[in-house]
């Protein structure tokens, strides 16, 4: 089969078409034959900076989607030729996924490959930082850093959905912040000034809910724009800093909250917990009420050109390779 893998640290051009022999699923597992791929930031870490990657060679890659090829031993409720949606831990840029089986859901009706391979990371995280760690209620306001990414788009929808009274985010450049705005945001801030604009916005007042992918000053920033009793949460470190740490004196006098999540993690702590929060973020599809647009596709081997478009920091929406016709 084909597959996508790097063999050393780099830039997109270390990415490197291989033919490997296909996987075959062990017990509480499957294996996939892929036809969309997700691509995401963390992809371009492990390929740039080693993030999460054990050891070289690696194949990048957190989500498929795809018809099922092969099931192991002890695995219900899953079929051969059946379609998918997958969460694995690397390995999707490739024609055969092999996937645990708790991570892999069936496709509800209605769903087409191509728009399932666009959920497995995004819509579980954004679905558990508006509900679960976040917490929103009706009329809160939230505040969503990276408004136009995958996660932005769909989190700045679910909060609208989930009947918050404001919904701002932070966008990098005006073609990002004209996309969020038409997707579920009210005003749209620059990094450098987004607590005063949060200020302004909000009378004085701070926002209820930060959702923060960055890290570094940007948390500590987030802190200072939250409202008494507000909540944060920290759902990465994009911008790559050294971890800044909050506690009594930051916390204490307006009573705030710090909470964080990664899908990942959750995936390999509580795989059952992930794969309920999975299915209840899926009937927000199901029901229209959240969309997520494919900005760009490209051909498997051609994995680099969208390493080099979500990497510069200029893609919005989601980015997807295709593996098979």
């Amino acid at each position: 089969m084909r597959a996508v893998e790097f063999q050393e640290y780099g830039g997109p051009e270390v990415l490197r078409i291989v033919e490997v022999p296909a996987p075959e699923p062990g017990p509480g597992q499957v294996t996939v034959d892929a036809v969309w791929a997700g691509v995401n930031f963390a992809d371009v870490k492990a390929r740039a900076e080693g993030y999460r990657v054990a050891s070289l060679p690696y194949r990048p890659g957190l989500e498929v989607s795809g018809r099922i090829r092969a099931v192991g031993e002890g695995v219900a409720g899953l079929t051969v030729g059946q379609e998918v949606a997958a969460l694995v831990d690397g390995g999707g840029y490739a024609e055969v996924v092999l996937a645990e089986a708790a991570t892999v859901l069936p496709l509800p009706a209605g769903l087409d490959l191509r728009t399932a391979a666009t959920l497995p990371t995004v819509l579980p995280t954004a679905y558990a930082l508006i509900h679960e760690v976040g917490r929103l209620r009706t009329g809160e306001s939230v505040l969503i850093h990276g408004a136009a990414g995958g996660i932005g788009t769909v989190a700045g929808q679910m909060a609208r959905a989930a009947g918050a009274g404001a919904v701002y985010g932070v966008a990098s450049t005006d073609a990002k912040a004209d996309y969020a705005l038409k997707h579920g945001y009210d005003e749209v801030f620059r990094p450098g000034t987004f607590e005063t604009d949060v200020r302004r916005a909000t009378g004085g007042k701070g926002v209820d809910l930060v959702l923060d992918p960055v890290g570094g000053d940007t948390l500590r920033r987030g802190l200072d724009a939250l409202a008494v009793f507000g909540r944060l949460v920290s759902f990465g470190n994009a911008g790559g800093a050294e971890p800044w740490r909050a506690g009594q004196p930051e916390l204490y006098p307006h009573g705030r909250t710090i909470g964080g999540f990664s899908v990942l993690a959750l995936a390999q702590t509580a795989p059952d917990a992930l794969r309920t929060l999975t299915e209840r973020a899926l009937r927000t599809v199901s029901d229209q009420a959240v969309v997520l647009p494919v900005s760009a596709e490209f051909p498997l081997s051609e994995a680099a050109g969208a390493h080099q478009l979500i990497g510069g920091r200029a893609s919005m929406g989601k980015l997807l390779l295709r593996i098979a016709d």
